[in-house]
């Protein structure tokens, strides 16, 4: 697998074993950076283990060396979070000073500068996350509702102890728990596209840079009332097609941290939400129509993106006072 254009939304995975540092870097290589690897310890035998998924513009690894390495890499052209899920991680970037990477706190890399791994612990098993720079540029404008004229910085490192950023590992994780799902949630593009959304959006909610307040503060423009019925409009015509909160706020003309608020305002639901509520409506069309013979609640509710049965039969028995199946076998 090799990293292409951030548009591509299909779900691609790469899974990889080797004792052989050679083959580990050509691994590397092919997922994320051309690099340099170096096994610090030849005493302790290498054993590479790497799973690696690509969703647009993100790679998403659980990557683990088995042994301590050192990695060398030019400057990456991308965002990158490297998050220790156990042991530790010493890096440096364009000369800044060494620093230690953790369960708690992740290093955080931006695509100019050169990066250095200094040291992967033998005992290190981390997500690593690529993200496309353009793409996280582009999102944030969409986020702000207006152009960004200067490259985005993100802060060198993200507390994932607590907080957002704790929120934002918890997504990183569930993509990993769903890697060797085949045919699973990943696959489906009703939740693979809102899962990207969450993660650019997650990163600039939990990272310091220059933009971070303005996220905060929407603006007037979340009171017009004619950018939900843009919205709404959208959803209503196309309910099969995997909206996205940028993209919403795209059609209505208004920055998506904007267009949140005057959905919350206005109809009390999140645009997702929304969103989520007309398919939950077309759910219960097609089960009144459907033949029970042929038909099962699980493959309607999957088709319009309803992974996890439990919490669908309870929200759909919330909304219309029985469950699905009820629906499904009534004359």
């Amino acid at each position: 697998m090799s990293p292409g254009d951030g548009a591509d939304p299909a779900v691609r995975r790469f899974s990889f074993r080797t004792t052989d540092v050679d083959e580990a870097r050509a691994a590397v290589d092919a997922t994320y950076y051309a690099n340099f690897m170096d096994l610090l310890d030849p005493a302790r035998g290498l054993d590479a283990r790497f799973e690696v998924v690509r969703l647009g513009p993100l790679t998403v690894g659980d990557l683990s060396c088995g042994a301590p390495i050192g990695m060398r890499f030019g400057e990456l052209g991308a965002y990158h979070v490297d998050l220790p899920v156990s042991g530790r991680l010493r890096w440096n970037q364009a000369g800044r000073g060494s620093a230690l990477a953790t369960p708690s706190r992740a290093a955080v890399f931006q695509p100019e500068g050169r990066a250095t791994l200094e040291r992967w612990y033998s005992d290190c098993r981390l997500i690593a996350v690529k993200i496309e720079a353009r793409a996280l540029q582009r999102h944030l404008e969409r986020l702000l509702g207006r152009p960004v004229r200067t490259p985005l910085r993100l802060a060198p490192e993200l507390d994932v102890a607590a907080g957002p950023g704790r929120s934002w590992a918890r997504l990183a994780r569930l993509v990993v728990a769903e890697m060797g799902n085949d045919g699973g949630l990943l696959h489906q593009p009703l939740l693979t596209a809102p899962l990207q959304e969450s993660l650019l959006t997650g990163l600039l909610l939990a990272t310091g840079h220059a933009h971070r307040e303005e996220l905060d503060a929407p603006s007037a423009a979340a009171r017009s009332p004619r950018a939900v019925e843009l919205a709404r409009d959208a959803v209503h015509a196309r309910p099969e097609h995997p909206f996205t909160t940028a993209e919403l706020a795209t059609v209505a003309g208004v920055g998506a941290r904007w267009l949140q608020v005057a959905f919350r305002r206005q109809l009390g639901l999140s645009p997702m939400a929304y969103v989520r509520e007309v398919r939950l409506a077309r759910v219960r069309e097609e089960l009144e129509r459907a033949d029970p013979a042929r038909t099962t609640v699980a493959e309607v509710a999957f088709r319009w993106g309803f992974g996890h049965l439990g919490r669908f039969a309870e929200k759909y028995r919330e909304r219309y006072g029985e469950l699905p199946s009820e629906t499904l076998k009534s004359p």
